[in-house]
């Protein structure tokens, strides 16, 4: 069996689903527009630069799922789905995962987006596993906290790692390995796999692609 690994931002989505959620919450009026907006698209721009704080970006993103019961903010993300997601999945991203899927590999989206947003996500690709940066709960609440080590560059691997063990599974127990991605950010996880996929990518990791003989594919 082959392990298949997804990025999910800019990725199998033609769009980022961390930046649009807060951008949703912005436009229902859950966030204000002066206070947040700004913020967003800093947080945004430093991670395409490879210099985000992952801690006060997680402070950021998570805050308002503490604010709110989790029957409203269920209720948003359908919503969410419906508006921002999947206008951001195109027939070639569904294409690819199915292929996997189909090919009887087990498959995993690995992101830095969190849970609450991904997970439907997920579900919506039929991707049955996610790793994941986790909210924190306590009483069926988030508390506006990450839980554990946040799945960001090298955090991917080490998340990833538990997960398999949570398996029963280990790297080399797999006949080829794969990850999919767009960003540099995930070079750790990118060479820690036996066939690197770099998918849309920036333009650092394109140049890395290229030297390291990488395929290069798109998903546009």
């Amino acid at each position: 069996m082959n392990l298949v690994l997804f990025d999910l931002d800019n990725t199998l989505l033609s769009g980022d689903s961390d930046f649009e959620w807060a951008q949703f919450l912005i436009a229902k009026g859950a966030l204000d527009r002066e206070a947040h907006e700004a913020r967003n698209i800093e947080f945004y721009e430093a991670y395409r630069a490879g210099t985000l704080d992952i801690d006060a970006f997680l402070d950021f993103q998570l805050a308002p799922l503490a604010r709110h019961p989790r029957a409203e903010l269920d209720a948003w993300h359908e919503e969410f789905m419906a508006t921002r997601i999947r206008p951001m999945i195109g027939a070639p991203a569904r294409a690819l995962a199915q292929r996997h899927l189909d090919e009887g590999s087990l498959c995993v989206i690995v992101t830095a987006t969190n849970s609450f947003v991904t997970g439907p996500i997920a579900r919506e690709f039929g991707i049955p596993h996610l790793v994941s940066t986790i909210p924190a709960q306590e009483n069926g609440r988030f508390t506006g906290k990450p839980r554990g080590t946040p799945a960001f560059k090298a955090g991917k691997i080490e998340r990833v790692d538990a997960w398999l063990e949570s398996q029963g599974c280990w790297w080399d127990g797999f006949g080829q390995t794969w990850f999919y991605s767009d960003s540099f950010n995930d070079l750790p996880l990118l060479k820690r796999v036996s066939h690197p996929v770099a998918v849309d990518p920036d333009d650092t990791l394109r140049d890395h692609a290229r030297r390291a003989g990488w395929p290069i594919l798109s998903l546009r």
